[in-house]
């Protein structure tokens, strides 16, 4: 048992909790610098942010050799090992790199500092060895990502309310968990737009559940969350990743049910009540309040001349949208962490970030 519990702390706390540094300190950090880049004269930070977005496969595996106390030139090598296994892994990269890595670094440790040649020695180990798992191994961790994807493209067809319930939990866990929602959005073409082949007015609600839901998670952590991490939590978990957060699950699974109740309610609010739709990119639709893409994604493509908008949206619409992506997701989200509370379900500290 005391095993179990060192190799839990080891992978699935420090590990993936370092992943998810990483991954905001180039996927999400990019993203931020993206939605900056939409004002006028700041351009250039997009361009910014695109070649921090395009290392975040490196960053993770780096992230989680460091976590593992891998030697120098392991951490070195674990880059290409997290460019390669993100590449390969499509919807499910951070996942794949999660596992590829590690195993990587093990590996590569065991030879690192063994032997007179150990600069060649140690990367050609740690490089091969996660080159030869992202070829055979990523692409199959993808394919089940792929099945919630089959699932998910079900649930986009159904009427609004069944739409706005599934789209809005099945994608906000998705954020949460080492996946990418945003690409498995953007695969899906969740989005009404008129430059998506395909396009639809299912399509544009299920984009609009799926920004309810990813929302909610992640203003739901950062409002949850508020005792423990103060303004630091609000900001990395509010406009970075609710991801950082999945270290805590693991050790207390409980902590997710406030942020995936309000993201039930939130999402058919959306879409049955204040008749939101996305006409913005489709990828946008899983960004959530990161970067606040989910929201300008919204904005921008009620405004796109290409859908042949702007469109007439209405005073209800627009409260709609403040309240689906940031009031109701924290009033609900503090709601029902408070009855957790009451009831013993929840103590202090339960969602402290590790920094």
């Amino acid at each position: 048992m005391e095993l179990l519990k060192r190799i839990g702390k080891r992978y699935f706390i420090d590990a993936m909790g370092a992943m998810a540094q990483g991954l905001f300190a180039s996927l999400l950090i990019g993203t931020i610098f993206k939605a900056l880049g939409m004002i006028p004269r700041l351009g250039f930070l997009a361009e910014i942010g695109g070649f921090a977005q395009a290392m975040a496969g490196p960053a993770m595996a780096g992230a989680i050799a460091y976590s593992l106390k891998g030697h120098a030139l392991v951490i070195f090598s674990s880059l290409a090992v997290g460019y390669a296994a993100n590449t390969l892994g499509g919807a499910g990269g951070p996942l794949a790199v999660f596992f590829i890595a590690i195993a990587a670094v093990e590996i590569g440790m065991l030879v690192s500092k063994k032997t007179k040649v150990d600069i060649i020695v140690t990367p050609f180990v740690t490089v091969l060895v996660g080159g030869v798992l992202s070829i055979l191994v990523a692409p199959w961790i993808g394919t089940l990502v792929g099945y919630i994807s089959t699932f998910i493209g079900w649930a986009a067809m159904q009427a609004p309310f069944v739409t706005g319930v599934v789209l809005s939990v099945v994608i906000g866990i998705c954020l949460t968990l080492p996946i990418s929602s945003a690409a498995i959005c953007a695969g899906l073409v969740l989005t009404g737009s008129a430059a998506a082949q395909g396009s639809s007015e299912g399509l544009a609600i299920a984009g609009a559940a799926a920004v309810a839901g990813c929302c909610a998670q992640m203003v739901g952590f950062a409002a949850i969350s508020f005792r423990e991490n103060r303004w630091g939590g609000v900001l990395s978990q509010g406009i970075g990743t609710s991801m950082l957060q999945m270290p805590n699950i693991l050790r207390h699974p409980q902590i997710w049910i406030a942020p995936t109740l309000a993201s039930a309610i939130t999402g058919p609010l959306a879409v049955c009540v204040f008749d939101l739709k996305m006409y913005g990119a489709a990828i946008n639709s899983g960004m959530g309040t990161c970067g606040l893409l989910g929201p300008i994604g919204m904005i921008l493509g009620w405004l796109d001349p290409v859908n042949g908008y702007p469109v007439a949206v209405t005073m209800r619409q627009w409260i709609g949208l403040a309240l689906v992506c940031l009031v109701l997701p924290i009033l609900l989200s503090l709601f029902f962490n408070e009855i957790l509370r009451k009831i013993g379900l929840i103590k202090d500290g339960y969602m402290k970030l590790e920094t």
